[in-house]
């Protein structure tokens, strides 16, 4: 993991990450906001704020005394609270998800995922991807939530040929147009196997990650001109089994993914990984546990042409002080 405040040019772009204290004490550095965030930029740079979560779980209300390191921490009227505080400040923005919104406190058990993604969409996600859990009251249980959610589902190595009905709320991928820059998503979902029942998923079918995520890139890339390419992962971000396919696998073995959202393993990083890689440039890895404790914020600057220049971060705890 790169600590160092420059990262060093590469083919593409060159990359500076500036690491801000998220408030958990984690043992962030303590660069001030206002020296990450608040400086100038020279005339023509843009600046694009990229937002996200990952494994929410029905998590609606915070935490409860009494919960440990996550005690009243989360709670989604602090997250809306604090999106529109980010959004006011920084109107060019995205805001996405990594999957398992479903599925961990009795507002799954009684609304089974509609009430998430009525909040989510107040909250005016962008885009998420599917995970694990989503399957968790069957294909059809999803189908009959996924109304709700004002936003699509990108999942871009499930095949639908077998479940057209789930599949009518996805897409491979998305391009969002931000100030003028281009911006692809794609996502990747868990393996099945040894995770998620037959039955449950029944119809949907997982493709190689791998395979899927260097496809998907290169499309969005020279088909699409794509200035930036984001992958929502629910891949999980490592594992000690090297042939489990993870965040820093897909990172490591495959160009052109600039940041990648994950999600799965529950990982709250103190800060991004970033991974580099010979003949392209680094790639970003974020992941920010779970329940909604925490807001992943990257700040990615653009020159006047839309090439990529830097990444500063804050996650955000989302606590009793917002």
């Amino acid at each position: 993991m790169k600590s160092s405040a420059l990262i060093r040019a590469h083919s593409r772009r060159q990359f500076i990450k500036q690491v801000s204290a998220a408030g958990l004490g984690l043992g962030l550095m303590s660069l001030s906001p206002v020296a990450a965030y608040g400086r100038r930029l020279d005339s023509g740079q843009k600046r694009i704020t990229i937002m996200h979560t990952n494994d929410t779980h029905a998590r609606i209300e915070p935490f409860p005394d009494g919960s440990g390191r996550y005690a009243n921490m989360g709670g989604t009227a602090r997250r809306a609270a604090l999106i529109k505080k980010i959004r006011q400040a920084q109107p060019h923005n995205l805001l996405l998800d990594a999957g398992d919104v479903f599925q961990g406190t009795p507002y799954f058990n009684f609304y089974e995922g509609a009430l998430d993604y009525e909040l989510m969409s107040m909250m005016g996600y962008d885009a998420s991807t599917i995970g694990n859990h989503e399957f968790d009251n069957k294909v059809e249980g999803f189908v009959e939530v996924a109304p709700k959610a004002r936003f699509p589902f990108v999942i871009s190595n499930y095949d639908f040929s077998g479940a057209p009905a789930m599949g009518a709320f996805t897409r491979p991928h998305l391009i969002k147009h931000v100030d003028g820059v281009r911006i692809g998503i794609f996502g990747l979902g868990v393996a099945f196997k040894n995770l998620v029942l037959p039955h449950l998923h029944q119809g949907v079918q997982d493709r190689d990650a791998i395979a899927t995520a260097s496809e998907m890139t290169q499309r969005l890339r020279q088909d699409f001109h794509c200035d930036m390419v984001i992958c929502l992962s629910h891949l999980g971000y490592r594992y000690d089994d090297p042939e489990q396919v993870s965040d820093q696998i897909v990172a490591n073995q495959v160009h052109g993914i600039d940041l990648i959202i994950g999600g799965h393993t529950h990982t709250l990083l103190d800060e991004p990984e970033i991974v580099e890689k010979a003949g392209d440039a680094p790639t970003v890895i974020s992941q920010v546990g779970h329940g909604g404790v925490v807001l992943g914020r990257l700040d990615f600057e653009f020159t006047r042409t839309n090439r990529l220049r830097g990444v500063s971060v804050a996650n955000q705890s989302i606590d009793a002080s917002i």
